[in-house]
């Protein structure tokens, strides 16, 4: 009981805290859009890291990390080089355009036709992979853990994830559909704090149980490399330079994320925001992962049937009452904060790049408005559809980690995105039938490579072709060349570039140090 209570009354506050970012029928696009571009660097930080953890953190990289170890966090300390990339080339440029989506500043480079497909392209991937996945774990996730709080929606598991995932999508589109982006921001920092709280509490009793920190040393050495073979199925250690390239589409041009950074007062409160979510990155890493390494551990490497349980068998088994309500809480708010932003960020993309260009060109604000609203209504029901697909290919294959399943899916669409992103930024004058054609490439050649190298890693297919496509594009724009680095890396005080690079090489020391 105390449990459902503790659940109840965070779902209270995140409601009445989303009611008071309520717009009036008045309301501004860069109101609604952009919360008036008045964002500060904490809002920024806070809210780009409650967006970026999901239900899959918690339980598809957790069970990953009690497969495969610590490698595991390559994927989360990685996304700091991402996040630099973000601060001191992409936003800079976005900011001195002014823009509200990424996609104007695509056209700006590149054209209408590409910016269309670019458009395209992302709202197909956020309507349907993301909002999904968002939704699956985050149902999946509360099923498996309170299980015996929830059997009183059904006795059959299935049917329980199903209601979950429609219940919570619709609670979470009623709340950005009122409040837009200043909604989704405020509810964001609670999300956040409550998912920190959740995710310390889990890594220390997991540690406490394994006997302390030392003992990950003595009972998992095998686990604490940050570099596995260049052979390995899953995480070799050359995935790092695939996944470079892949976070440039996640931090640097993903709408999701840049979204509050495009509303920062200034470059400044955009710069120390993303740095400062960089920094909880790692943070982040170590309560995802440690987790998992310290079950391996305690119950041995057969210990689970199925990796995807390491999560949900720590709160079973180690949670006293109480604690559990705030861990599903945790759970909750790392669905919420996901399927918030990407619902306000394909309302943004709809309204002013296709409804605004194409539908009506003299659309008032109020319009423009109304038309993002209408597509969260929409975009919930295929979100809701897709969690439902990829609940049943979970339980179609139970035994695998299900967080490299959706990884493979997004990076077909990925891929062509980081191809544009980085035409637009670094080339001077890029051939735009050319950059066309390369884009349209990448999901056939990562199709050709998928099945005439099979045994080729996911992320390193994926660095193929990216390199492939953007190369094929700077061969024919060579006459022109690419843009001076110096105007392209800009910082708005030394200061802040001297943290920048603080950061950076915190990021080589941790690859030589748990190499």
């Amino acid at each position: 009981m105390i449990d459902l209570i503790i659940v109840l009354v965070y779902f209270l506050a995140i409601f009445i805290t989303a009611l008071t970012g309520r717009t009036g029928k008045d309301v501004t696009v860069e109101q609604y859009f952009l919360s008036s571009r008045n964002l500060r660097w904490p809002s920024i930080a806070l809210s780009s890291i409650a967006t970026n953890i999901n239900g899959y953190q918690f339980l598809g990289m957790m069970g990953s990390a009690y497969l495969y170890g610590l490698a595991q966090a390559s994927l989360e300390i990685n996304a700091v080089q991402g996040i630099l990339m973000a601060a001191f080339i992409f936003v800079p440029l976005y900011l001195r355009e002014k823009i509200i989506t990424i996609t104007q500043f695509i056209e700006k480079r590149l054209g209408k036709t590409i910016a269309l497909f670019y458009s395209i392209a992302n709202l197909s991937i956020f309507s349907t992979i993301t909002l999904g996945a968002a939704l699956f774990w985050g149902a999946y996730a509360a099923d498996l853990v309170f299980d015996d709080y929830l059997s009183i929606i059904s006795d059959d598991r299935v049917t329980r994830i199903r209601v979950l995932i429609v219940g919570l999508g619709i609670f979470s589109a009623i709340y950005t559909y009122l409040g837009g982006l200043s909604a989704v921001v405020k509810t964001d920092i609670i999300q956040f704090g409550i998912l920190l709280t959740g995710g310390i509490v889990v890594m220390f009793i997991a540690v406490k149980e394994l006997g302390g920190w030392g003992e990950l040393y003595v009972k998992t050495p095998e686990k604490m490399h940050l570099h596995l073979p260049a052979d390995h199925d899953k995480l070799p250690w050359i995935h790092i330079f695939g996944l470079f390239l892949l976070n440039i589409n996640y931090w640097c041009a993903n709408q999701t994320i840049i979204q509050r950074s495009l509303a920062a007062r200034s470059l400044r409160e955009a710069q120390v925001g993303l740095m400062v979510g960089g920094l909880m990155k790692y943070v982040m890493a170590a309560l995802i992962v440690i987790p998992g390494i310290a079950l391996v551990g305690i119950l041995g490497e057969n210990g689970l049937a199925e990796p995807d349980m390491a999560f949900p068998y720590i709160v079973d088994n180690y949670l006293p009452i109480g604690i559990k309500g705030i861990i599903l809480c945790a759970l909750f708010a790392s669905l919420m904060s996901t399927v918030d932003s990407t619902f306000n960020s394909l309302a943004t993309l709809w309204s002013i790049d296709i409804y605004k260009k194409y539908i009506k060109k003299d659309a008032t604000d109020r319009q423009v408005v109304q038309a993002g609203k209408q597509t969260i209504l929409v975009t919930l029901i295929t979100g809701v559809i897709m969690g439902l697909v990829l609940l049943y290919m979970k339980f179609d294959n139970p035994n695998e980690a299900f967080t490299h399943t959706l990884n493979q899916l997004r990076y077909y669409i990925n891929c062509g995105i980081v191809v544009l992103i980085c035409t637009a930024a670094f080339l001077a004058v890029p051939n735009r039938i050319l950059t066309l054609v390369a884009f349209l490439c990448t999901i056939p050649l990562n199709l050709f490579m998928f099945y005439y190298f099979p045994e080729m890693n996911y992320f390193v297919r994926a660095g193929w072709v990216i390199v492939i496509a953007f190369g094929v594009i700077a061969l024919g724009s060579l006459n022109k060349g690419f843009v001076n680095w110096k105007d392209l890396i800009q910082s708005d005080s030394r200061e802040i570039w001297q943290v920048g690079l603080g950061i950076a090489l915190s990021l080589v020391a941790l690859h030589v140090i748990f190499h």
